[in-house]
């Protein structure tokens, strides 16, 4: 039997056989038709149930099986969209409004990150609503690219200020699943006119510079000229001088100059030694008196300012004692107003326990609120007033203590300034009592004079002599002229600082002056040997102390 025949003989198996290939097509074009492509200029986002730990599933080119049920599908457009930002009254870090009118040009981003941020947030969205979120973004940090710029610097540096606006604005349009493909800044303007006076002022400087080059080389071509001629009758004039004169006169010209001017320097030089070494010290001195008046003031001022601190000190010492005894006492009434509240419920409670013994306990109670209150307030009281003493008495102490160290330091400057006192006193004179104070230091100056030349290395020592034949001149009577000074000096030493040296540093054998000196020294012994009485009428110390 053939198929047909069968097929005729049984019309349900024919049924059947168009109704499996009808079914086996309609799948077959179901699955197809859930088989989705992503175009070029689309992303493919397939939401739903997929990976796990993802929202949706982003392609970009490409295609795949959405599963029907349990998944669906929707495109993101990555057609670009300019954004025009008409920004205006922007701060600058000079804070002077600036308005910078530009356009943008993002798109959605096609790594894979970005996609899915975009499919996140952008997905299902209208072009104009996901260029009003970008605006958004673009608008505040361009604010916060132009405040942390100078006026100067984005008129200027325009590329700068392009890198700085794409490294702030990528990584926040990033967020939302967009890139910065563009950015056209179409003019840079301020209100107050400062962008319009730089630019003046640039051309301005260019003319000004333009006209001072021009003067510049003028002026160089005519020194130019100039110089020019002044070499040509220099050397014109040099020519006939040596033509005339010769060059031995020239030598000897040269010879007498030379001689002639380093004698000069070595007076010079021998001059300005002196000046500066008179100078120095007398530079010295002045700096020595203003140093010992500097630090009597000093230790006064020092002084008085320890003793307003001692007196601060005391003070806020007493303060803060006070302060601490009124809040002890604050805490202490607290406590207890704690405790009487909590006695007063326990009396409630037991109140609603025994009816009949209420006024009993009532009372009670209350007498040991009370009596717990008034005991916690006594011993707040005494503890407070405890502090307190101990407080001011370790203030009057500190007080004490700071007082008689400035009395120890007043008395000692004012014992110094009565002896002082007393010594000008006893002297006559200020100017006397100075020379008095510096014999005591005598010994301490002669010993620095001493040190300072002791590492001097003459090499040689010459004497000049005039030539008279006396025996006068020459190192003999230089040497004779020296010891003759002595005598003076001991005078003098012993007249105003009363020091009598030994006889011998003052004289000379064979010197009938000095023999004088001696006797007339000798007589007047008795009287200019007595070293000068004080105010109280002692008589002083006969050397330096």
């Amino acid at each position: 039997m053939s198929l047909a025949a069968s097929l005729a003989d049984n019309p349900y198996l024919l049924l059947m056989i168009v109704a499996g290939t009808l079914i086996a097509f309609g799948f077959v074009v179901f699955l197809a038709k859930r088989y989705k492509r992503c175009p070029s200029n689309r992303v493919l986002v397939i939401y739903g149930r997929v990976r796990q730990g993802q929202s949706a599933k982003c392609l970009h080119g490409g295609g795949a099986f959405v599963w029907p049920l349990i998944q669906d599908f929707d495109y993101l457009y990555l057609d670009p969209m300019q954004i025009e930002v008409p920004l205006k009254g922007a701060l600058s870090a000079e804070n002077i409004r600036v308005n910078v009118p530009s356009v943008f040009t993002v798109a959605v981003g096609t790594d894979a990150a970005t996609m899915q941020n975009a499919a996140i947030r952008l997905l299902g969205l209208t072009p104009q609503q996901v260029m009003k979120q970008a605006e958004d973004i673009i608008f505040g940090q361009l604010r916060q690219v132009i405040a942390s710029m100078g006026i100067e610097e984005i008129n200027r540096d325009r590329d700068k200020f392009l890198e700085k606006i794409q490294a702030s604005l990528e990584p926040e349009l990033q967020k939302i699943g967009l890139v910065l493909i563009n950015v056209n800044i179409t003019d840079i303007t301020d209100e107050s006119g400062y962008i319009e006076a730089i630019g003046r002022k640039a051309a301005a400087t260019a003319i000004q510079q333009a006209g001072i080059d021009v003067a510049e080389q003028e002026k160089r071509g005519a020194i130019g000229v100039a110089s020019a001629e002044r070499e040509k009758q220099i050397q014109v004039a040099d020519a006939d001088k040596l033509r005339e004169i010769g060059v031995k006169q020239a030598e000897r010209e040269r010879s007498v100059r030379i001689a002639e001017l380093e004698k000069e320097k070595q007076v010079g030089q021998r001059a300005a030694s002196f000046e500066q070494e008179s100078q120095v010290k007398e530079a010295e001195r002045q700096m020595r008196i203003s140093v010992a008046e500097a630090n009597a003031k000093a230790v006064t001022g020092e002084n008085k300012a320890k003793a307003d601190v001692a007196v601060a000190e005391a003070t806020l010492r007493v303060v803060e004692a006070e302060s601490f005894q009124r809040a002890e006492t604050k805490k202490r009434e607290a406590d207890a107003a704690v405790r009487q509240a909590q006695y007063a419920a326990e009396a409630r409670a037991a109140e609603a326990l025994a009816v009949k013994v209420e006024q009993e306990k009532r009372a009670e109670l209350e007498a040991v609120a009370k009596a717990a209150k008034a005991k916690q307030i006594v011993d707040a009281e005494a503890v407070a007033e405890m502090t307190r003493i101990e407080a001011e008495g370790q203030a009057r102490a500190i007080y004490a203590k700071l007082e008689a160290e400035a009395r120890g330091q007043y008395e000692i400057l004012a014992k110094k300034g009565e002896g002082l006192q007393r010594i000008v006193e006893a002297c006559g004179s200020s100017q006397a009592a100075f020379q008095m104070l510096m014999l005591e230091h005598l010994d301490k100056l002669s010993e620095t004079a001493a040190k300072a030349i002791s590492n001097i290395k003459f090499d040689k020592v010459i004497v000049w002599d005039g030539g008279s034949g006396d025996g006068k001149a020459g190192a003999a009577g230089f040497l004779r002229s020296l010891a003759g000074a002595l005598p003076p000096t001991m005078q003098i030493m012993k007249d105003v600082g009363g020091v009598q040296m030994p006889d011998y540093f003052g004289t000379l054998v064979g010197d009938d002056k000095g023999e004088k000196a001696d006797k007339g020294d000798k007589a007047d012994k008795g009287d200019k040997g007595k070293p000068p009485a004080d105010a109280g009428g002692r008589a002083g110390p006969t050397k330096p102390a």
